[in-house]
């Protein structure tokens, strides 16, 4: 089905490349269109769980996630004002600790290019898409930001948040603010950090932070409850005072790496209903463009990985509507599950009072009499394998 299809792919993130290079490998002739000028560095770190790391490594990259990220060995729950340990889980003593990895997005980014180009895809930068027309019959149209106009044979949107290709099959929805804002820096890392990821919680907020690169770097995201509103961007920057006062009651070593950072990125937390409608009209989307998630539970990467080879897989034995349907039957249920599931976490982290002493104390028993219950509670996420166990060994 898919030997020399011309496919259309917009945006070279996490989803448009891994879709990019799982349609390439499958025979299809795809094209990368992105606006940014180059694939460059943006964001920060990355949780790739079990289940993304199964894909990438079906995909033919598993050593090069293994030459660019940190193996986890350990998530930490640390009451961020006391100091004192909530509970932990040992990865590698639950068998998942080889396929939980912390990676920076950039390094990622570039082991996807690099894949996607070895399997024959054109990235296209400069490409910034005004408007995406689908209609019965014919094949989509991308007007260009310059006044052109393009065809697309089989149009796939992994074009993120603010997704051309969503609008157009969906229409304008507009996001709702969550009443919460995320900071996020890497600073450099003091000798010998642990592989671990630790979140300190607190009433109103938390900060969760672990290794990048090799251990020379520590990524920092930090969230905090709040009315006002902030822009719904990955390009803000903020005080960092403001930052400071917001953790202010935490622990000496959390405000020690606050103060280091000199300009944190900032960003609204806004919640995107998940799309009604895939695809039509020649068109389909996946990642964030399908079903935008919360950062709360570190799966955002992981479902565009899992979209990317489910759409490829559907792909390559039936025709395109075919195809789209079918994937959407698989992926929505799964996604709205870890959707709803990360916005859970964040009422966790939260917690104040006596809700967040129950909590805790919970945690605390379980942590010391029941460990691999705590784990077990998300064998439905980590577990899943979309590939059928077609990795690399």
């Amino acid at each position: 089905m898919l030997k020399d299809r011309a496919v259309t792919v917009l945006g070279a993130g996490v989803a448009g490349l891994a879709v990019a290079r799982a349609l390439a490998l499958k025979g299809a002739q795809v094209r990368i269109l992105e606006q940014a000028p180059e694939i460059r560095e943006v964001g920060a770190g990355l949780q790739i769980s079990p289940n993304g790391a199964r894909v990438l490594s079906a995909l033919g990259l598993g050593a090069a996630l293994d030459a660019v990220s940190i193996r986890g060995e350990e998530v930490e729950l640390i009451d961020g004002e006391s100091g004192g340990r909530v509970t932990s889980l040992d990865l590698a003593k639950m068998g998942m600790g080889e396929r939980f990895r912390f990676v920076h997005r950039a390094d990622l980014i570039m082991v996807l290019a690099d894949a996607a180009r070895a399997a024959g895809v054109e990235i296209r930068l400069l490409q910034q898409v005004a408007e995406v027309t689908l209609a019965e019959g014919a094949a989509p149209r991308l007007t260009m930001a310059n006044g052109a106009v393009e065809e697309a044979g089989v149009l796939i949107g992994a074009d993120g948040l603010h997704s051309r290709v969503r609008a157009a099959l969906n229409g304008k929805v507009a996001p709702f603010f969550t009443g919460q804002v995320a900071w996020r820096a890497t600073l450099p890392a003091e000798s010998g950090i642990a592989p671990r990821a630790r979140v300190f919680m607190g009433p109103g907020r938390h900060l969760v932070t672990y290794p990048l690169r090799g251990g020379r770097l520590r990524n920092i995201v930090a969230v905090e409850e709040r009315q006002q509103w902030v822009e719904e961007s990955w390009s803000l920057t903020d005080d960092p005072l403001a930052l400071r006062i917001a953790f202010e009651n935490f622990v000496p070593e959390v405000r020690g790496w606050l103060d280091r950072i000199e300009r944190p990125a900032l960003w609204g937390l806004f919640r995107h209903p998940v799309a009604e409608r895939w695809h039509g009209h020649g068109a389909v989307i996946l990642g964030d463009a399908a079903h935008p998630t919360l950062p709360f539970l570190a799966q955002g990467a992981n479902m565009a990985l899992e979209d990317a080879w489910i759409l490829a897989a559907c792909m390559a034995v039936r025709p395109p509507e075919e195809a789209f349907a079918a994937y959407q039957v698989q992926r929505q249920g799964r996604c709205e599950r870890i959707v709803e599931a990360a916005n859970k976490n964040a009422r966790n982290y939260h917690l104040s009072g006596l809700s967040r002493d129950i909590a805790h104390a919970g945690l605390k028993l379980a942590g010391r009499f029941a460990p691999k219950s705590l784990l077990r509670r998300f064998d439905w996420l980590y577990r899943h394998d979309v590939t059928g166990g077609q990795g690399e060994g």
